[in-house]
């Protein structure tokens, strides 16, 4: 088994230790472990292999819900609460929140743990926050992975909390059991901004901040939410999204919300559709990695990555078609002997 060195000078970690540690519930192993796997040295990822294919057999057996709702809506807020409810009634819950990066360092701007107060001293609960690092929608590329440590790590509830930027709400729902979208109060005019694709995609929808003199514009805007999904067909047969109020304030609407999650869950395991949901994703999975992979050996290898700039102009400056750009790259690849 391949040992491990996160950092030049620092002890080696056998990768079998680190697994057992995180297995036991370790919070810094597991921290160790999303940082190997979040790292994009080459050798720390064969290690990172090493220490998924260790730790599978106990992964699988959480809760998984992605959250998601444009800046502003109080995800933060929202999860802070719900999560610290969960934990109330014997849970262990796990918050991957995934922060805008920085374009010039990659590291996050946001500190999910000082946004979640009750979490983040709580001994039943771990956060992470991460990078986007440019990834799609400002899903983190090692969501997924992280999360299977996670589990791994005997953490029965997984949130997933996203950017959410436009593209992060399809990222994120291909990777969890539940999607739950959080909208804002005032339904007139986000109802004329919304996506279908979102509506589409969400499992269910709560309006947030339903609290004080919003109390009235959160339940006018959940109408209009049931109405705009009625006309609409459900992504699955077994399950009409609901649309509901909460506060991540005073908490109304959390306990709601996890009955719904429980329903959803035993109607889709009801019938096989949780099983083989995970199957699905599994495969996309494994495509978007090796989608990752490609782009890894444009950087890796010197005389392709030379020509990237060289290609990105002409592609801009409409010199040469997109599709005749990629081409030449993939017979650079084809042609590598080192590739």
């Amino acid at each position: 088994m391949a040992k491990e060195t996160l950092d030049a000078g620092k002890p080696t970690i056998d990768i079998a230790s680190l697994a057992n540690r995180i297995e036991e519930g370790e919070r810094a192993a597991l921290a160790r472990g999303i940082t190997l796997i979040e790292s994009r040295r080459a050798d720390h990822r064969a290690f990172a292999n090493d220490l998924l294919e260790l730790l599978m057999p106990n992964t699988g057996k959480s809760v998984r819900v992605g959250i998601s709702g444009v800046p502003g809506v109080g995800k933060s807020t929202m999860i802070d609460l719900f999560g610290a409810t969960l934990t109330d009634k014997g849970h262990k819950v796990a918050v991957l929140a995934v922060d805008p990066s920085s374009s010039r360092t990659g590291g996050s701007i946001l500190g999910d743990k000082t946004r979640m107060e009750r979490l983040s001293v709580d001994r039943n609960a771990f956060i992470r926050p991460s990078p986007s690092a440019g990834t799609l929608g400002g899903v983190a590329a090692k969501t997924r992975e992280a999360m299977l440590l996670c589990e791994a790590a005997g953490f029965d509830v997984i949130l997933v909390e996203t950017v959410g930027t436009g593209q992060s709400e399809t990222a994120v729902s291909d990777m969890v059991d539940f999607f739950l979208v959080l909208m804002l109060p005032g339904a007139g005019d986000e109802l004329q901004g919304i996506k279908k694709g979102i509506l589409e995609l969400a499992d269910a929808i709560a309006v947030n901040k339903a609290d004080g003199e919003n109390i009235d514009r959160a339940r006018a805007a959940a109408a209009e939410y049931r109405a705009a999904l009625h006309i609409m067909t459900p992504q699955d047969s077994v399950w009409s999204p609901p649309v509901m109020t909460v506060s991540g304030q005073t908490g109304d609407g959390l306990d709601d919300i996890w009955a719904t999650i429980n329903q959803h869950r035993d109607a889709l395991q009801a019938v096989g559709r949780l099983d083989e949901k995970r199957r699905q994703q599994n495969v996309r999975w494994m495509w978007s990695i090796f989608d990752d992979q490609i782009k890894a050996l444009l950087r890796d290898q010197p005389n392709i990555a030379a020509r990237v700039p060289e290609l990105e102009h002409d592609v801009a400056e409409g010199g040469v078609a997109a599709a005749r750009a990629a081409a030449t790259l993939l017979a650079l690849l084809r042609d590598n002997p080192d590739t």
